[in-house]
């Protein structure tokens, strides 16, 4: 198993130790573990571009890791009052969607890769996240920083539909 590999698995394998922490009321400690996990996500991509060595399983793991990551931490935010319950099911929503997308895209032999927007997207929600364990709760950076996020989730997704219009298209029979 290649190095992004394994910092994709480390990611995961990170997110209940976050958690814990969290539990726990180590909420510094809790956002320490979360910070070094995203940064793996950086990481892990720049290391398999870099070295050529992009694997299936990397493709497949890494945004799910992302998406467990970022949707976890969220949730326990959510249940603490730190982070907006809406903000938070635009992000679980277009994630369903995209990867519904992908699914669909898959099937008809296309593969939709990550795009710009997406990484974005990814960042203001480590962001987000990151300010909603750091900040007391309902600080208005956090709020910001969540409406930002929402937005940015918002127009990604919309950009890989719209990107991805003709998997919709019904073949001639």
């Amino acid at each position: 198993m290649n190095l992004p590999n394994r910092l994709t698995i480390l990611r995961i394998i990170m997110i209940p130790v976050c958690l814990a922490f969290w539990a726990l009321g180590l909420h510094f400690l809790s956002a320490v573990v979360f910070a070094l996990a995203a940064a793996t996500d950086f990481l892990d991509g720049y290391i398999a571009r870099k070295k050529n060595i992009v694997t299936t399983f990397g493709k497949f793991a890494d945004p799910v890791a992302d998406k467990i990551l970022v949707l976890t931490a969220m949730i326990f935010l959510t249940a603490s009052g730190r982070l907006p319950a809406w903000a938070v099911s635009i992000v679980a929503a277009r994630e369903l969607m995209v990867d519904g997308l992908r699914l669909v895209a898959v099937g008809k032999g296309n593969v939709i890769a990550a795009g710009w927007l997406g990484k974005i997207k990814t960042n203001l929600q480590f962001f987000c996240v990151l300010s909603g364990m750091l900040l007391p709760q309902g600080h208005w950076i956090t709020l910001v920083l969540a409406i930002l996020m929402a937005i940015m989730t918002i127009w990604s997704g919309a950009q890989y539909f719209w990107a991805s219009r003709d998997v919709f298209k019904e073949e001639k029979q």
